[in-house]
C-alpha cells in the first residue's frame, strides 16, 4: 500500500504541483473552505461581463468575456458554488449554429489556468520555452486562441479557482473520480440550460487528469442527462493506472514509460549513437517494448540471467545509461529515477511534465528527482499573468481568492465502471471511453500528446486506445496529433502552431456533423 500511495503522489497531476509552497498550505485552504457554510460564503451566482476584440489567423474576433460562478443546488440546497469564464463570439450568428467547448486541466486539483492562458483563450502568458521565465509574469494578445472556432468556457472543479463546497455540503462531496464526474457533469447541464445552448454541437476538452474527467463526461452525460457530445478532446491524457502509473509493482507501466526515457536520452543528446530522426527511433523502441521488455518483465525473477543481460544492455543503449544501472533495477526503473540519473555526472536533472526542461540537482546522490525543473520554470509567470488578466481585464474576484492548486485534498480513487456493481479500487477510464464512443456514432475523439511528456507518457496513452473494445468503425472516429514537447506541448513554439491548427479543424469537422 505506501508503493500504491507514492505512485498515486505522483500521477499526472496536470500542470500544478508545486506552484503551491507544500501541499500542505493547499490541504489547509481547502478544509478552512470545506468549514465555510453558506452564511459566510454567500449563495448567489456572481459574474462580470465585458467586451473585446482580438486578432486570430489574421482575423479580428470580437467577443463577450463572462467570469463568475453558478450555484449548484441539490434538492433545492446550495451545495456548491461552480466557477468559470466563458467566451462567446459577438458575430458568428446564432448560438445554436456556434459549437460550444468545455475545458478544464486535470490534477485532480488544479484550476484551468494552464490551458486558458497557455493555448485556448484569448490572452497568453508569455514564457521562455525549455527555460526559466523571469518575474513579473505577462500576458498578451493570443493569435493561437480558438474562439474563433468555438465558444468557450473554462472550468474549475470544486475545490479550485473560486469554486467549494456551499452549505452541508463537504469536499469528499466533490474530490474523488466518480463524484467530480457527476459535479462537473451538473455544471455543464446547468449552463447549457441557463444559456440556451442545448441546440449546439458541444464538445468537452480535458487536460491530463483531465482525460479521466473527460472519458467519465463523455459516457456519463449521454448516459444520465441526455446530452450527445459532438467532439471530446483529450491533451496528454491520463485514463489508467494500470498503464499510467510507474512504480507501483506493476511491470506494465515501467515498459510503457520506456519510449519516453528514449525520445529524452535522444533529446539531450545522452545516446552513444543518436539517430538523426525522432519518429523512427521511438517507433524501434515501442518494438523492442512489446516483443521484448515486456516479456522479459512478465518472466519476473525467473527470467534467465543471459537474457536479463542481454535486455539490460538494449536498455541503456536506448537511454543514455548503464546496463549495470538497469540490472541493479530488476529492469524496472521509474521515469523519477531515470529522470535524475540521466543527467547526474552534469549535476542536473531533466522534467517530468516536459523533459526537455533541466535544473540543478539538489542532491546529485538522490535516487530519484527532489523536484520538477518545469514548475519553477513556468509556475509563477502562469499564476501572476492570470491573476493579472482575471482582476483588471475580467474585472472580477479582486476579494476573493483564487485557488490555483489543491493538491493537498484526499482523493477518492475508486471508480464504479458503467453497467458493472463493484466499485474498482483504482481508476480505469478506458470502458467509459469506449462505451461512450460505441453507444453515440456522432463522437469523435482527438487525442493530443507530447513526445517528451513523463506525466502521461505517449505508449501508455497507445496502450490504452488499442485496449478500447470497440468496432472497427469507430477507430475511424478517432484521431492522434504528436508535438514534440511535453505534458503542455503549446508552450513549445512550432507546437503551439500546430496544435491550435489540429484543434481547430477537428472542431470544425466534428460539428458539421450535427449535434
Amino acid at each position: 500500500m505506501k508503493h500504491l500511495l507514492t505512485a498515486i503522489a505522483w500521477l499526472p497531476l496536470a500542470t500544478c504541483l508545486g506552484l503551491i509552497p507544500t501541499t500542505w498550505a493547499a490541504q489547509e485552504t481547502a478544509e478552512k473552505n470545506e468549514t465555510k457554510n453558506e452564511t459566510e460564503v454567500v449563495a448567489k451566482a456572481q459574474q462580470s461581463v465585458t467586451h473585446h476584440q482580438v486578432k486570430i489567423a489574421g482575423k479580428t474576433v470580437a467577443y463577450t468575456a463572462t467570469a463568475g460562478w453558478l450555484i449548484q443546488k441539490k434538492d433545492d440546497k446550495p451545495v456548491a458554488r461552480f466557477g468559470y469564464t466563458a467566451y462567446t463570439r459577438d458575430d458568428a450568428g446564432p448560438a445554436a449554429a456556434r459549437p460550444l467547448t468545455f475545458a478544464f486541466n486535470g490534477g485532480p486539483g488544479s484550476s484551468s489556468i494552464w490551458l486558458h492562458l497557455g493555448i485556448l483563450g484569448p490572452e497568453r502568458v508569455v514564457i521562455a520555452d525549455e527555460g526559466y521565465t523571469p518575474p513579473p509574469g505577462r500576458h498578451e494578445a493570443n493569435e493561437f486562441s480558438i474562439i474563433d472556432a468555438t465558444d468557450l468556457v473554462m472550468v474549475d472543479p470544486v475545490g479550485t479557482g473560486f469554486s467549494k463546497p456551499l452549505g452541508k455540503a463537504k469536499g469528499k462531496d466533490f474530490w474523488g473520480v466518480d463524484q467530480d464526474i457527476k459535479s462537473v457533469a451538473a455544471f455543464i447541464k446547468q449552463y447549457v440550460s441557463e444559456n440556451r445552448r442545448w441546440a449546439s454541437p458541444k464538445f468537452i476538452l480535458g487536460e491530463s487528469y483531465g482525460g479521466v474527467r473527460g472519458a467519465g463526461l463523455a459516457q456519463y452525460l449521454q448516459a444520465t442527462q441526455g446530452m450527445n457530445l459532438n467532439g471530446l478532446i483529450l491533451v496528454s491524457p491520463f485514463l489508467s493506472m494500470v498503464s499510467g502509473a510507474d512504480g507501483a509493482a506493476i511491470d506494465l507501466p515501467y515498459a510503457l514509460y520506456l519510449p519516453t526515457f528514449a525520445a529524452t536520452a535522444w533529446y539531450h543528446d545522452k545516446l552513444a549513437q543518436k539517430p538523426p530522426e525522432l519518429k523512427p527511433f521511438l517507433d524501434e523502441v515501442e518494438r523492442f517494448t512489446r516483443n521484448e521488455y515486456l516479456p522479459a518483465l512478465v518472466d519476473g525473477f525467473t527470467l534467465d540471467a543471459e537474457r536479463k543481460k542481454a535486455v539490460a544492455a538494449r536498455l541503456a543503449a536506448y537511454t543514455g545509461t548503464s546496463a549495470d544501472y538497469w540490472l541493479k533495477a530488476d529492469l524496472r526503473v521509474s521515469h523519477q529515477q531515470f529522470l535524475q540519473e540521466l543527467l547526474r555526472d552534469e549535476r542536473r536533472i531533466a522534467g517530468r511534465i516536459d523533459s526537455r526542461f533541466v535544473g540543478p540537482a539538489l542532491n546529485p546522490l538522490a535516487e530519484s528527482m527532489d523536484y520538477d525543473p518545469f514548475f519553477p520554470a513556468v509556475g509563477p509567470a502562469f499564476t501572476a499573468a492570470f491573476l493579472d488578466y482575471l482582476h483588471n481585464e475580467l474585472d472580477f474576484g479582486h476579494d476573493e481568492e483564487y485557488q490555483v492548486s489543491a493538491f493537498g485534498v484526499e482523493w477518492d480513487w475508486k471508480h464504479q465502471p458503467p453497467g458493472e456493481r463493484w466499485w474498482m479500487p483504482y481508476p480505469n477510464l478506458v470502458p467509459d471511453l469506449a462505451q461512450a464512443l460505441v453507444m453515440n456514432p456522432g463522437l469523435k475523439l482527438l487525442i493530443q500528446q507530447g513526445y517528451y511528456d513523463l506525466a502521461t507518457p505517449f505508449a501508455a496513452m497507445h496502450y490504452d486506445l488499442a485496449h478500447l473494445d470497440v468496432p472497427p468503425e469507430v477507430r475511424q472516429r478517432i484521431a492522434v496529433e504528436y508535438y514534440e514537447a511535453g505534458h503542455m506541448m503549446y508552450l513549445h513554439p512550432p507546437s503551439r502552431q500546430k496544435f491550435r491548427a489540429d484543434l481547430a479543424r477537428f472542431i470544425q469537422t466534428a460539428a458539421g456533423g450535427g449535434g
